[in-house]
């Protein structure tokens, strides 16, 4: 073979790894951007994420909430002897009970008389210096509504659901969380306050 023959064979086998190394650059690009497009997603997902389970369970309740207006029942205004030394003070209030439809609003209607004799149990056992501060009332107001929910058959001490134990096919337990029914009674308003 001449000379310049071999050469061009010499150089052939060189000039294909120079295009696999610009192929190779090029996929290598690509991996990089789509990195960043996964670490971008991830970062934004998480910081748009609800921060723990109460901010989740207060997206769920907005979306509860948003099905339809709420029920109000007024109850009638009651007239209590508070717990202060004496016995000579008195408080008037009136309650308003926010139900989350009409249907739940009847079936405390059912309850009333029992419910009503709770509302006047506690309120009776507070004195008037404690209903006279904001934080009393708004402690009495959500007294009332665990009072409310209590016939209802709600439980008063857990707003969570506790997990329950199923049998597997293996005879191992799994747990697994109850849905959890949301309690209908949303709020307590005081149409009336007054402490003598």
């Amino acid at each position: 073979m001449s000379a310049p023959a071999a050469a061009a064979t010499e150089e052939a086998p060189f000039a294909k790894p120079k295009r696999s190394k610009k192929l190779l650059i090029i996929v290598a690009l690509a991996l990089v951007l789509v990195a960043a497009a996964v670490g971008g997603w991830v970062f934004w997902s998480k910081h748009n994420a609800p921060a723990d389970e109460a901010d989740a369970e207060e997206v769920a309740a907005a979306h509860a909430a948003a099905k339809g207006p709420p029920t109000f029942l007024p109850l009638e205004n009651m007239v209590v002897n508070l717990a202060d030394p004496g016995g000579e003070r008195m408080a008037q209030i009136g309650i308003t009970i926010e139900m989350a439809d009409a249907h739940s609003a009847d079936k405390v209607k059912l309850y009333l008389p029992s419910i009503r004799s709770g509302i006047l149990m506690l309120i009776s056992q507070r004195t008037s210096t404690e209903l006279l501060q904001r934080e009393g009332k708004e402690k009495l107001a959500e007294d009332i509504k665990l009072e409310v929910s209590r016939p209802l058959g709600f439980a008063v001490d857990t707003h969570v659901a506790k997990p329950v134990k199923k049998e597997k096919a293996g005879g191992k337990k799994k747990k697994e969380a109850e849905p959890v029914e949301a309690n209908p009674v949303q709020g307590v308003l005081f149409s009336s306050f007054i402490v003598q």
